[in-house]
């Protein structure tokens, strides 16, 4: 029987036959990179190799790192083994990545999600005899509401605080998600501030030609004076913080999958929830996992228990890996690497 094509070390996800690392935790000479947020493109790794669109993301948070670009869907021979990139779905530039080595194809998700979200390139299923899979939103309770009711849900909501001259301040992660909303909102409805972290990312996706509606960085001279009826978009860690003093009276929401949750809404202090994740939910990760083909299944960060009993009753061969990868966190911005709020109120 021949060796498995990937082994999990303390450092992470290893080819030994490529001697490359996938998303690697513990510095190492040569990582493959699924996307740019922080629990998946760390800094220290000798040589890095990530798709076009997600390099200018990584560049502007770990600086200058010694990266190679590979486009979607081209074939790269790395010690013997095809490595290819495919769409993930999860934020722009994101990947699955795809070994081949004497007859077994292997496929690492990262993370992703099935619902095309008008940013991201859509996630396109990869077959492959074995497939390593998040649940961040392993449990059934996660299902998603389409994307245009839930972007609906939060222009009603800006609507109603500003008729209520009140600043609507929504949490969302930097990297992904807040340009996955300001993507659909309308700038006529009213001005739409941005918290320096979100802007930080703005302009670099902005760079890369993916549009969005004009949006004004928050600075110390920004308030609800000099922009009534306003939409803030701020990292969740912004939340209840002296940074929203400048707005006077506000609104906050959040927006993310655990809103599903009861409790954790209350949890996070925001007035309104929005359910909405960049990852994929119950019915979206068993069709992602069928539609591969494969008959071993890793599960890694989430509901691995549960879902690995789940995946055990439906016939698969699965089995848990034990990652330092977080997905979208109910506490922190640990899936944005948003920076936290400076002494002044913006961020660093």
């Amino acid at each position: 029987m021949a060796a498995d094509l990937l082994t999990f070390t303390e450092h992470g996800i290893y080819c030994p036959v490529g001697d490359f690392h996938i998303d690697p935790w513990r510095p190492v000479d040569r990582a493959l990179i699924t996307h740019g947020h922080a629990d998946h493109a760390r800094p220290g790794h000798a040589r890095y190799l990530a798709t076009e669109a997600a390099a200018p993301v990584m560049r502007h948070r770990l600086g200058e790192i010694r990266l190679d670009t590979i486009r979607y869907g081209e074939t790269r021979q790395i010690g013997g083994v095809e490595v290819s990139f495919h769409p993930a779905g999860h934020v722009p530039g994101s990947a699955q990545i795809r070994l081949a080595h004497r007859g077994q194809v292997w496929v690492v998700s990262g993370d992703y999600k099935i619902e095309e979200d008008g940013l991201s390139e859509p996630f396109e299923p990869v077959p492959c005899h074995a497939f390593i899979t998040e649940c961040t939103f392993g449990l059934p309770v996660f299902r998603w509401d389409p994307q245009p009711d839930v972007v609906a849900a939060i222009r009603d909501w800006w609507a109603a605080c500003a008729a209520a001259g009140k600043t609507a301040v929504l949490g969302a992660y930097a990297l992904g998600k807040a340009q996955r909303i300001l993507a659909q909102l309308d700038p006529e409805q009213g001005p739409i501030l941005t918290h320096g972290a979100v802007e930080a990312t703005n302009r670099v996706l902005r760079d890369q030609g993916l549009i969005l509606p004009p949006t004004v960085q928050v600075t110390a001279e920004i308030t609800a004076k000099t922009h009534p009826g306003a939409l803030v978009m701020a990292t969740p860690s912004a939340l209840g913080t002296p940074w929203m003093k400048r707005f006077g009276a506000t609104e906050t929401g959040f927006a993310s999958g655990w809103m599903r949750m009861r409790g954790v809404r209350r949890r996070r202090g925001a007035d309104r929830g929005f359910v909405m994740s960049d990852h994929a939910d119950w019915p979206g990760l068993n069709s992602a996992i069928a539609e591969t083909g494969a008959e071993r299944i890793f599960v890694t960060h989430g509901y691995t228990s549960v879902f690995r009993k789940w995946l055990e009753d439906q016939g698969y061969d699965a089995q848990i890996v034990e990652t330092q990868f977080e997905g979208e966190s109910v506490e922190t911005d640990s899936d944005s690497d948003a920076p936290e709020p400076g002494p002044t109120g913006d961020a660093q």
